[in-house]
């Protein structure tokens, strides 16, 4: 079943479409369902569905006379009654301002994005805002090769030759996998795959996948590996991701539960000992302060210093505050 942050997400998606049909199909009147389908990046099934449901859509009163009303087929789509719905949406300056942000704020994160299609959006935005030509203020970033051979094989769905550099354990290695899909975790993005040589389900950095070669040979990772949920575990045994070794106490068993740990030892005082994958040692550090003293960091030295400092550091903020009071 899906969950209603999926569902929801899709419907927004459709009503978008399908606002945006009329004023497409009054600019594009007698195109065929193949060729609108083509360009709308839907199948010709879901074209006719959005059709059949869009047909059904229109003004309040929702009478024949305020419907939208359309003459269609697969052989020819029409428009005979837009219901004023004749121009497609149109941004409020607040809405083109935060599209504005998140753009810039992913076209320079590797995989995420074509960079020259994003700096083309925002110079359309921004030319819609000011009502005047916009100019580019600078050169879209050069994609990485490798970056864009990922890219290319997640949209033509082909397995991928990989040369990857793994900093948890400095070593460069060569793998075949089947892709999924990118993600953004911690203002870093990731393939998520299927790694034929592990034969599980793994991240990489894609600014530090060294060399990729698209195979002339289809992606085919495991069902459940596709599964939206899967994105739950992206980090659980993944050698390219850090390890933290962990010491939690009785009374905070509960960690246990909450966060993707796996149990090593349980000790005589009841104190559990525990590893976890995290993405960054920044997040990973924040993430233990918060328990104070009901978790105590085994490993790596890295971690282990990292909270240190910024206890020390908090410490001698309260100090400073109480000595202020």
């Amino acid at each position: 079943m899906s969950s209603p942050k999926v569902t929801g997400s899709r419907l927004s998606v459709r009503l978008s479409r399908l606002l945006n049909m009329v004023p497409y199909f009054l600019a594009n009147p007698g195109i065929s369902a193949v060729e609108a389908a083509a360009e709308l990046g839907v199948t010709t099934k879901q074209l006719m569905s959005d059709l059949n449901q869009l047909w059904m859509c229109g003004l309040p009163g929702y009478g024949p006379g305020d419907l939208i009303d359309l003459s269609f087929s697969e052989e020819s789509i029409e428009v005979t009654f837009s219901a004023g719905i004749d121009r497609p949406l149109r941004l409020t300056s607040t809405e083109a301002t935060a599209l504005l942000v998140a753009l810039r704020s992913i076209a320079d994160l590797p995989g995420m994005v074509d960079p020259s299609a994003a700096h083309s959006a925002i110079a359309k935005i921004e030319s819609a805002i000011s009502g005047r030509e916009a100019e580019i203020r600078a050169a879209a970033p050069v994609e990485a090769p490798a970056v864009a051979t990922v890219r290319s094989a997640l949209a033509r769905n082909r397995a991928l030759r990989l040369v990857y550099y793994s900093a948890s354990s400095d070593v460069v290695s060569e793998r075949v996998v089947d892709p999924i899909r990118i993600v953004l975790v911690d203002n870093n993005s990731y393939l998520q795959a299927w790694c034929r040589q592990a034969e599980g389900v793994r991240l990489f950095r894609l600014d530090r996948i060294e060399e990729a070669t698209e195979l002339d040979e289809p992606a085919h990772p495991p069902v459940d590996a596709t599964d939206e949920s899967a994105g739950l575990n992206l980090f659980v045994d993944d050698p390219a991701v850090p390890l933290a070794r962990l010491r939690i106490h009785a009374d905070y068993g509960w960690v246990l539960d909450q966060y993707p740990m796996h149990r090593v030892t349980v000790h005589p005082d009841g104190s559990v000992e525990a590893t976890m994958r995290f993405a960054t040692l920044d997040w990973m550090a924040r993430l233990l302060l918060g328990f104070g003293s009901g978790v105590t960091v085994l490993g790596p030295p890295e971690l282990v210093s990292a909270v240190r400092d910024r206890s020390s550091a908090a410490l001698a903020a309260y100090a400073a505050l109480a000595d202020a009071g």
